[in-house]
């Protein structure tokens, strides 16, 4: 009796110790969401680093590997405004084929008995939009807010990875060195395959979505196959607006309900072949995570930290199950959710280079 309860005390502190550390996600995000994603990015591009300073000064390697991850982000960053604004523009341009759509959608739904026009006159409207437009601003400030804190603590930590591993090597409790050691070095690992993995899966989606699209004569071809690539880094939610975009624009395209499916089904087809056939190939058992805990991982993430979240969270996912399958009382966990025999033989993090 003594033991059951024993065992329900200790159930119950762990549930309030889950809810309080999730609580604590939530509130403090500005804090602890650009700590965890410079260690997403310190895992990246650790690796360039290292292999830099074996013939680099330690200071001169950093500046380098610093130069190539801003560069890297901006290209990204500007393709994505790149081709998010001409979809914009398009939209600005052809206003008038967007009013005719919606007016035939208004007349039909209305004939079926669903009133459409209050419901938008009162939720959309001039106010709407400044609020809106307000909102954007907001997040792009507090996005290059975002960014600035990421990229200090990115230099920062690349600067502390050999004397990172040192302090676990000689911690006094050897097993609990141990296990952050090899922890570290084994989720380093992965999410640098699930990045290459996901970066491959992301480009061959685009190319199929752009070569779609150029076949059957829709407009913007490049520019949807190019967001149909970057929202693919989202499992689930990125590929899903990567499919209902291109479809709302045949629609006004086209002008045909059988069209519009058509190429909605064959969007999906492409997404479903690519994620569901052969990204799971690719990527191998090491990354293994069902497809539960991957939307449970995006929406979770992304409830708490937004669009960073949604980004980031099957990383977090991979790193939290990599370091339960380091000790006994958790190998359950990664047995339950993930694919643990991989990580046995993670290999203790090379001694840094002297200089």
């Amino acid at each position: 009796m003594q033991m059951t309860s024993g065992k329900i005390y200790q159930g119950a502190l762990i549930l309030i110790a889950t809810i309080m550390a999730v609580a604590a996600l939530s509130i403090a995000s500005s804090v602890f969401a650009p700590v965890a994603f410079a260690l997403f990015i310190i895992a990246l591009v650790w690796p360039l680093q290292k292999s830099l300073q074996t013939f680099l000064p330690r200071l001169l390697a950093l500046a380098i590997s610093v130069v190539v991850m801003v560069v890297a982000f901006f290209a990204f960053g500007s393709l994505i405004v790149w081709a998010f604004g001409r979809v914009g523009r398009w939209i600005v341009s052809d206003a008038a084929r967007f009013q005719s759509f919606y007016d035939q959608i208004t007349i039909w739904l209305e004939g079926h008995g669903v009133a459409v026009a209050g419901v938008w006159s009162e939720n959309f409207n001039v106010s709407w939009m400044l609020r809106t437009a307000q909102t954007i601003t907001g997040r792009l400030n507090s996005t290059m807010s975002f960014w600035l804190v990421v990229l200090v603590y990115v230099i920062l930590g690349l600067l502390e990875v050999d004397d990172f591993g040192r302090k676990l090597r000689s911690m006094r409790n050897r097993e609990t060195g141990q296990v952050l050691l090899q922890g570290s070095t084994a989720t380093a690992s992965k999410i640098r395959r699930y990045m290459v993995v996901r970066t491959a899966m992301s480009l061959i989606t685009g190319l199929l979505v752009w070569a779609f699209a150029k076949a059957v004569g829709l407009q913007l071809a490049e520019e949807w196959g190019f967001i149909a690539f970057s929202l693919n880094y989202i499992p689930f939610l990125g590929p899903l607006v990567a499919t209902v975009f291109p479809t709302l624009f045949a629609m006004t395209q086209f002008g045909s309900w059988q069209a519009v499916i058509a190429v909605f089904a064959c969007l999906n087809l492409i997404q479903f072949i690519v994620g569901s056939y052969i990204e799971p190939r690719v990527a191998g058992s090491a990354l293994s995570i069902s497809p539960a805990t991957v939307l449970f991982s995006v929406f979770f993430w992304s409830y708490l930290w937004g669009v960073f979240g949604a980004f980031i969270g099957v990383p977090i996912t991979i790193a939290f199950l990599t370091f339960c399958a380091q000790h006994p009382s958790s190998l359950w966990l990664a047995e339950l959710f993930g694919s643990p025999q991989k990580d046995t033989a993670a290999v203790p993090i090379e001694a840094p280079v002297k200089r």
